[in-house]
């Protein structure tokens, strides 16, 4: 009954207080532990998301995947509970437990109910600080992420992906793959497993995002319960820092398949650089806004080579990349590529329309209160913003960011993104790469259609 009830609520869930009245608290607990906290009294659901730096990309070279397996193992039995009796008090008190590794942080997640608050951070907090890795659930895991490897091996998806990283990356920690290979996933050790917690998991390197009916002063106090036994400073190692080179590159994986998979991409932006905003708003306007961008029009909505087009930024701490990704008959991706090229080269010359821009601009700054209609997700927005260190006050300062972007802005990042000869081309597939004699150069500036286009980042 307890669980359905938060299942409900969480399902059910009204939109909060309007962006702009929401209020963001810096919380510092006695013992020095910062959060930040929007108190939200009308749902009795307290939400906490949290975020170490150091994800996959920390892993040792010779036992990639390490974090990953953490991450499945931390809920499987902590303190004096094994897996079983772990996961049946989580149940007990209808909490929500949950952690994941990506490349640069490794992030855990509560959701409770406000009467169950103090026992579901205690367990939080077991998990963090005296995870069990038993022989029995550590094998079992071992044995899941091996199954999932495997799989792996045959999805275009993953394929792609991984060719990219590699072929622009070579050894770099980015290019690792985040699960693991075979080899090193069946060299992790337990001790391997309790060395990442203690090295990674500690108190420099965390950031926190708490939402629900908690004041400020109780939240302190629980912070130092939860946190307070971690170690004091993380032992993360050194990440070179990488761009990519300016050539342009085709690497084909030949597989039997009727459908190529596409990824392509090039050097980005840093999420603190000064263009990194006119480049989001640009990259709406190419290939981030679904079916208002002009990658759709012109791949799909006129010639039907594919169901989808888009593409996006992915600024890291240590590299920034401009993708983009397709799908389409084999014997299309010649054209389909030659457009692509076409409308990356047709931008970085010609800019955007006025109308565009102001159709971008709509959008993205109508479309920003949906990205905090639950506690849940305000907590992943409040964390999001301090992981890229944007400042307490970016949600109030963002959309006028957005209404300062002109189309001289625009024209300027677009020139310096968007260098179709400088793209690392990956397919898998049995593509014919030959191309429709003379595509014209696309003079024309006419406006995309609008339309209701898929999320995008900060």
């Amino acid at each position: 009954m307890i669980r359905l009830a938060l299942a409900v609520l969480l399902f059910l869930v009204a939109p909060l207080a309007p962006v702009a009245a929401m209020n963001i608290e810096r919380v510092v607990s006695p013992g020095g532990i910062e959060a930040w906290l929007v108190q939200e009294d009308s749902i009795p659901v307290i939400t906490m998301e949290v975020a170490w730096t150091g994800g996959t990309a920390s892993d040792p070279s010779e036992k990639s995947g390490l974090a990953n397996m953490v991450s499945a193992l931390l809920d499987e039995g902590a303190g004096d509970l094994d897996s079983a009796a772990f996961q049946e008090r989580v149940d007990d008190i209808a909490a929500r437990i949950s952690f994941s590794a990506e490349s640069d942080h490794f992030r855990g997640s509560l959701q409770t109910l406000a009467n169950a608050r103090d026992e579901a951070f205690r367990l939080f907090s077991l998990a963090i600080s005296s995870p069990r890795f038993d022989e029995d659930a550590v094998e079992r895991i071992r044995a899941q992420i091996l199954t999932s490897l495997a799989r792996n091996r045959d999805r275009p998806d993953w394929i792609v992906e991984d060719t990219w990283f590699k072929s622009a990356l070579g050894d770099h920690p980015y290019a690792r793959a985040g699960e693991g290979t075979s080899d090193s996933i069946s060299q992790i050790t337990r001790d391997d497993l309790a060395d990442y917690t203690k090295r990674i998991l500690a108190r420099d390197n965390l950031k926190i995002a708490v939402v629900g009916p908690i004041p400020a002063a109780e939240l302190g106090a629980l912070l130092d319960k939860t946190f307070g036994t971690l170690p004091k400073e993380a032992d993360l190692p050194a990440i070179p820092n990488v761009e990519l080179p300016e050539k342009g590159e085709v690497v084909v994986v030949v597989r039997d398949f009727p459908q190529s998979v596409i990824l392509f991409g090039s050097q980005g932006l840093l999420r603190d650089d000064e263009d990194f905003i006119p480049a989001f708003v640009m990259n709406y306007i190419l290939g981030g806004g679904s079916f208002s961008s002009r990658l759709m029009e012109e791949v799909r909505v006129k010639r039907g080579l594919a169901y989808s087009v888009g593409t996006y930024l992915d600024p890291r701490t240590h590299a920034a990349f401009f993708f983009g990704e397709v799908g389409t008959k084999n014997e299309r991706v010649g054209q389909t590529l030659a457009i692509i090229r076409r409308e990356l080269a047709s931008m970085a010359k010609n800019g955007v329309t006025e109308a565009e821009l102001e159709d971008a601009k709509t959008y993205l700054t109508g479309s920003y209160p949906l990205r905090f209609t639950s506690n849940r997700s305000i907590a992943n927005q409040l964390l999001g913003i301090q992981l890229e260190n944007l400042g307490i006050d970016y949600v109030e300062r963002r959309n006028a960011l957005i209404e300062a972007v002109t189309q001289e802005d625009i024209a300027r990042v677009a020139a310096r993104l968007l260098k179709p000869e400088n793209l690392l081309v990956t397919i898998v597939g049995k593509p014919d790469l030959s191309t429709d004699s003379g595509l014209p150069e696309r003079d024309d500036m006419a406006p995309a259609p609008s339309a209701h286009p898929s999320g995008v980042p900060h």
